[in-house]
């Protein structure tokens, strides 16, 4: 073990509390005893450039100080290597370190659990999902919820998560069944209609919603979580129960447990870890034990017999 880690920061996290989480957490590092070097970058793009170069030195750990985008870069930088994923959740959502039952927003604390996992070699590993080149790490989301962030995306107004909740009222307005296809695994192409489908590497998404809540992310297994076609006042039944994962029993929603999935509909993004993947269809596949995480928890991990619904 290499004693010199990376601190991979996003200063803008969580309103600024990024560069504000990244002294803490390099202090408790230092004082664990490692060499700590912190890696900014002027876009995504050029971030995500020094990432992969600290990865391809050999650095010991990366560590992502900031929100669930940042994580989503990190991941692209050592998913399929042996190098570790530290995590220093100081987003707005979060939802890749609640999966993982990580600190959020308690830097020096989340520092200290990675540090302890480096001397104690107890890196935990965990599945990711794959489209393509492109990894995640929590829930692909496609239909009624990503055209709600595709619309919150192109308003100007208003600023923070009320224009969010705007667009899901213009697209509440809008709401209509989508023709899907889809084949699990490989099988044969299954012609639905659907208010959404979430494919879930782990059980979280939009900052806390449980939307695949019977999710693990070491069991080699997507959740696909299909939300039927249905009208605006039972859609507005199921929405609350997201939060505690309870709308998993209403008649409208069906999962189903698969390796991969092949997605089809016309005019609809797919975004990944809150990041935009691009236009279905597509097709993502779950890859078992892809990046080794320090300092996880029981979170969505060691999932005991659970009999699959739908398949």
């Amino acid at each position: 073990m290499t004693s010199e880690i990376t601190l991979f920061v996003n200063p803008t996290a969580g309103r600024g509390r990024g560069a504000s989480a990244a002294q803490p957490a390099a202090r408790a590092l230092r004082d664990a005893g490692f060499s700590v070097r912190t890696v900014l970058g002027e876009d995504d793009l050029d971030a995500l450039r020094r990432a992969r170069d600290a990865v391809g030195c050999g650095t010991g750990a990366l560590i992502a100080v900031g929100g669930d985008g940042l994580v989503s870069l990190a991941l692209q930088a050592v998913a399929g290597t042996r190098t570790p994923l530290g995590v220093i959740a100081v987003g707005t959502g979060n939802d890749f370190a609640r999966s993982l039952a990580l600190p959020v927003r308690d830097p020096a604390r989340a520092a200290r659990l990675a540090a302890r996992a480096l001397k104690e070699g107890s890196a935990r590993e965990i599945d990711l999902g794959r489209v393509g080149e492109r990894w995640f790490g929590t829930i692909l989301a496609s239909g009624f919820d990503s055209r709600v962030t595709d619309r919150g995306n192109r308003m100007r107004w208003p600023v923070g998560r009320f224009r969010y909740d705007l667009a899901m009222l213009a697209e509440l307005a809008a709401l209509r069944p989508i023709p899907y296809r889809i084949a699990l695994d490989g099988g044969p192409v299954r012609e639905i209609e659907a208010t959404l489908v979430a494919v879930g590497n782990g059980p979280v998404y939009g900052g806390g919603m449980r939307m695949c809540a019977g999710a693990a992310m070491d069991d080699g297994l997507f959740d696909v979580t299909v939300v039927a076609g249905c009208d605006r006042t039972t859609l507005l039944r199921v929405f609350p129960k997201l939060y505690r994962g309870t709308h998993l029993s209403r008649p409208e929603v069906t999962v189903h447990r698969a390796r991969s999935i092949a997605l089809e509909a016309a005019g609809l993004t797919a975004y990944a870890d809150g990041e935009p993947l691009g236009p279905l269809p597509l097709t993502a596949e779950s890859v078992p034990g892809a990046v080794r995480v320090l300092g996880a928890g029981g979170g969505a991990l060691r999932r005991g017999p659970v009999g699959a619904r739908g398949d």
